[in-house]
């Protein structure tokens, strides 16, 4: 089971480290994309957006505190999808089902989050390779 956790790991933070990357090195460009969504545009918030992700993604690739690294996930993920992908205020069909796609895969981002956060807590030190065991104990 480990390994399967350690693979699962792997591919599911490579996402948010991609995303990451972006957010700290396109600031501007992330910045002006949300404020064209009506979400706050401030660079500083894009920037924590950014370490966010770094951060959460690290720490579930890593196994430091894998399940605090999923808790950050799945709070950049929760308002992230409903400020940036608010589907129900377009008025075109095309953009509509567009941005309706991305809010469900941002909440099933978040849900697999959460799912993890409680594997890792409830698994305590007996998942193995890991670097530290869980932040959290939810038996």
């Amino acid at each position: 089971m480990d390994v399967l956790v350690l693979i699962g790991r792997i591919l599911f933070a490579a996402l948010f480290l991609g995303s990451a990357f972006g957010h700290l090195k396109q600031t501007k460009t992330m910045a002006d994309y949300a404020a064209s969504r009506g979400a706050p545009s401030s660079v500083p918030v894009i920037r924590g957006g950014g370490l966010l992700l770094l951060i959460g993604g690290l720490s579930v690739l890593l196994g430091i505190w894998a399940d605090l690294g999923a808790l950050l996930l799945a709070v950049f993920l929760i308002p992230t999808a409903l400020l940036m992908h608010a589907f129900w205020k377009e008025s075109d069909a095309q953009a509509r089902q567009l941005e309706m796609v991305q809010f469900l895969k941002d909440m099933a981002l978040a849900g697999a989050s959460l799912m993890l956060l409680a594997l890792i807590s409830h698994a305590g030190g007996d998942l193995g390779l890991t670097i530290t065991g869980p932040a959290f104990d939810i038996g």
